[in-house]
């Protein structure tokens, strides 16, 4: 599992996510916790040279391929004259969140279905050409139905957005988290009064940490305290540690376009040392 938090306010978009990542054995509708690893990639530079990043929870692979070598296939198709998802200069947030869709779910996921319960979500961010606000847009494949793409924040829009494992920053932001809601599920009462309660109670316990004017690099250090919160509520909490590792974190603005923050490599730095993390490759 995972937790990735993706901000936008109005100088630009914030993603971030932990580095673990699960081995699960599936036994029919049962499934059991191998290993956690702890250098899994999930935040993308999706377009190099653009203003383009892609974000995923869930579902580490697609039968044998890994979400990290699915996306590096989606962006050399982004990049080859000729194919039906080949990326011109004029860049289509909502074309790509399309695209996307329909090579991991048409192309990829319908050759591998998986029987047990299973969700991956995957998010494109970015800016389109002659915005001047950012975009997000999520999609995900839930039990073998694809959901999305939609649209999560853009002009007007904007907001904190949270997958994979979003219970203690749910917890922090609202005062409860979805283990509310479907305690009164379990419990018979009627779905308005769920929603009036709940409506009422979110009015009088959240709180905003959030603004649309807020400065970028508030949004970053926002980004990284709520992955940060996460990853120590896992450690703690009993049973797998399923959320941790590294926080890679990116940033996408208007001007700038794509830029790593923070971002794990697998090798020592002094062996590159004309790579600084903060460019625009991967």
């Amino acid at each position: 599992m995972t937790v990735c938090v993706a901000i936008c306010v109005h100088d630009g978009l914030v993603m971030a996510a932990d580095s673990a990542t699960s081995l699960v054995m599936t036994r029919g509708d049962h499934s059991e916790i191998l290993n956690v690893y702890r250098y899994g990639n999930k935040v993308f530079n999706l377009v190099r040279g653009k203003a383009v990043s892609a974000m995923t929870a869930g579902m580490g692979s697609i039968g044998s391929a890994s979400i990290q070598e699915l996306v590096k296939e989606f962006r050399s198709r982004l990049t080859k004259e000729g194919d039906e998802f080949f990326l011109n200069d004029n860049i289509n947030l909502e074309k790509i969140a399309g695209d996307a869709a329909k090579f991991l779910f048409e192309e990829k996921f319908s050759q591998h279905p998986v029987a047990a319960p299973h969700t991956l979500e995957f998010w494109i961010g970015g800016f389109s050409s002659n915005s001047i606000t950012p975009e997000l847009w999520y999609m995900a494949i839930q039990n073998g139905a694809l959901v999305g793409p939609k649209r999560m924040c853009g002009n007007p829009e904007s907001g904190i957005f949270v997958g994979g494992q979003p219970e203690p920053i749910l917890r922090l932001l609202n005062g409860f988290d979805h283990s509310l809601t479907m305690f009164m599920q379990d419990n018979a009462v009627p779905q308005p009064n769920i929603d009036a309660f709940v409506s009422g109670l979110h009015a009088r316990s959240s709180v905003s940490l959030h603004h649309p004017a807020m400065p970028i690099q508030d949004a970053i250090e926002l980004a990284d305290f709520l992955v940060d919160v996460t990853k120590r509520y896992f450690r703690f909490k009993p049973g797998a540690d399923t959320v941790g590792g590294d926080t890679d974190i990116a940033v996408v603005t208007r001007y700038e376009r794509f830029k790593w923050i923070k971002r794990k490599h697998f090798y020592p730095a002094e062996l590159n040392p004309r790579e600084t993390g903060h460019g625009d490759n991967e």
